[in-house]
C-alpha cells in the first residue's frame, strides 16, 4: 500500500525502481529461453507461476500458450459509476534468428532468439503486475492482464485470442501496450493518436512462360524478362496511385527462376510486401496490383497467379486512450520524456485488439545517444538497454491507473 505521503505517482516510480533488479533477471531468464509463436510453453508456465505467486486470478486457457490474469482492485468506487476494467497486453513469441551476442543470457535455443524485445514486454508486465499488486487497495477497478503468443506470426495470436472469446469475456473499457523502440532513447517514450503501424499484406505471383535455350530467346515466353518488368511496374502504385502524402510501401524482395546459365525457364515466382496506413488504400492496391501483374505478363506472351495474404490490420490508436496515455507518461515520466511519435510502416497484430476496444499502442525507447550495432529490431544482435524496463513499468502501470480514473 502507497505511503500516506506519497501521490500515485511517486508510489508507482519508487515501486519501479525497487522491481528493477527482479524485473531484469525475469527478461534474462525469457531471453535465454525463447520460444517460437504457439510454442511458447516454458515462457506460459514461467508466466502463469509469477503471476499465480501474486495472487492474482488466473483465467481459462483460451490457446494452448499464453496467460491472462485478473487483478481484482480494492479501493471503494464511486457510487453510480459503472465498475472499470482495463487490460494491459505483452506478446511472449520470440523469432526463427540465431543469436551472434556475447552476453551471458544469450539465448539457449539454436536458431530462435528473442530479437524484438518481447522478453522485455513481458518482463515489464509481470513486474507491471508486481507493482499494482502492492496498490490494491489505491485501485478502483480492474486490470486484465494478457500475455498473448503468437505476434510474429500471422494471422497472430491477438485475432485466435479473440476468435476464442477473451474480449467478450472481460469486455475491456480500454486495452494498452508497449513496444521496445531502439530509434527513441531509452527514458523516453512516443505516443501518436491515430494510424500508428501500417497494415501488411502478403504478396506471391507465379508467373507462366514457355522456356527453351537462352541462345534462342525468340522461340520462348520468357518469365524471366516478365517479372522484371512486372517489379518496375508495381512502383507506380506507390509514385501514382497513392498521394504524396500519405505512407505507403510496395516491395517484390524474393525472385526464383531458373537454375542454368543457359536455360530460360518456364515459370518465376516472387513475392514481397505491401504496406498501408488506411483501409481505403490498401483495398485500391489491391485492385490495382493483380492488374498490372497479369497485364504486364501479358504483354510478354506470359500468364500470371496472383495471391495477397492479408495479414495485420492498421494499427490506430483511439483519440481519447491515447490522451490517457500521453497525460499518464508525462506525469510519470516528466514532460521532455513523451515524444509524439511517427508512423511505421511496420505491423502489430494489437491493431486487432483496436478494431474491437479502445486502446493505444506506446512506443518504449531502448536507444542510445551512439545507436549500437545491437540497436536494430530483428537483429541477431539485438540488444535493447535494459533501463527502459524501469520506464515500461512505470508507463504501464500509472497508464492502467489513470484509465480506471478516469
Amino acid at each position: 500500500m502507497p505511503e500516506p505521503s506519497l501521490s500515485l505517482a511517486d508510489h508507482v516510480t519508487r515501486a519501479a525502481a525497487a522491481l528493477y533488479s527482479e524485473v531484469v533477471e525475469l527478461r534474462r531468464d525469457i531471453h535465454r529461453h525463447p520460444e517460437l509463436s504457439f510454442r511458447e510453453f516454458r515462457t506460459t508456465r514461467l508466466v502463469a507461476d509469477y503471476l499465480g505467486k501474486l495472487g492474482l486470478d488466473i483465467g481459462k486457457s483460451y490457446l494452448e500458450t499464453g496467460c491472462v490474469a485478473l487483478l481484482r482492485g480494492l479501493k471503494p468506487g464511486v457510487p453510480d459509476r459503472p465498475r472499470r476494467l482495463v487490460a494491459l497486453r505483452a506478446d511472449i513469441d520470440a523469432l526463427p534468428v540465431n543469436e551472434e551476442n556475447s552476453f551471458g543470457f544469450c539465448s539457449a535455443a539454436a536458431g530462435c532468439m528473442h530479437a524484438c524485445g518481447h522478453d522485455m514486454h513481458t518482463a515489464i508486465l509481470l513486474g507491471t503486475a508486481s507493482l499494482l499488486c502492492g496498490m490494491r487497495d489505491e485501485i478502483d477497478g480492474d486490470v486484465l492482464f494478457v500475455f498473448q503468443p503468437a505476434e510474429e506470426k500471422a494471422p497472430g495470436g491477438a485475432l485466435s485470442l479473440i476468435e476464442a472469446g477473451l474480449l467478450d469475456d472481460y469486455r475491456p473499457d480500454a486495452i494498452f501496450a508497449l513496444h521496445c523502440f531502439p530509434h527513441i532513447l531509452t527514458g523516453n517514450v512516443a505516443i501518436r493518436e491515430g494510424s500508428v503501424m501500417a497494415a501488411a499484406d502478403e504478396l506471391y505471383i507465379t508467373i507462366h512462360g514457355r522456356g527453351g535455350h537462352a541462345s534462342a530467346p525468340h522461340t520462348s515466353a520468357d518469365p524471366v524478362l516478365a517479372s522484371a518488368h512486372i517489379v518496375t511496374a508495381l512502383q507506380h502504385l506507390v509514385s501514382r496511385m497513392a498521394s504524396p502524402y500519405e505512407p505507403a510501401v510496395v516491395s517484390i524482395s524474393s525472385i526464383h527462376g531458373g537454375n542454368a546459365t543457359n536455360v530460360i525457364p518456364d515459370t518465376v515466382g516472387m513475392s514481397g510486401t505491401m504496406r498501408t496506413m488506411n483501409e481505403s488504400l490498401r483495398a485500391l492496391f489491391h485492385e490495382r496490383f493483380a492488374i498490372t501483374v497479369r497485364q504486364v505478363a501479358e504483354g510478354f506472351g506470359t500468364k500470371a497467379d496472383v495471391r495477397i495474404v492479408n495479414s495485420y490490420p492498421v494499427l490506430d490508436n483511439h483519440p481519447g486512450a491515447t490522451a490517457v496515455a500521453r497525460r499518464a507518461a508525462r506525469t510519470i515520466l516528466g514532460e521532455e520524456h513523451v515524444e509524439e511519435g511517427e508512423p511505421l510502416m511496420t505491423a502489430e497484430d494489437f491493431a486487432y485488439y483496436l478494431q474491437r476496444c479502445p486502446g493505444a499502442f506506446i512506443q518504449l525507447g531502448t536507444g542510445r545517444p551512439e545507436q549500437l550495432e545491437g540497436d536494430r529490431l530483428h537483429s541477431s544482435r539485438f540488444n535493447p538497454d535494459e533501463s527502459a524496463l524501469e520506464t515500461g513499468m512505470k508507463v504501464m502501470a500509472f497508464t492502467a491507473l489513470a484509465a480506471l480514473s478516469g
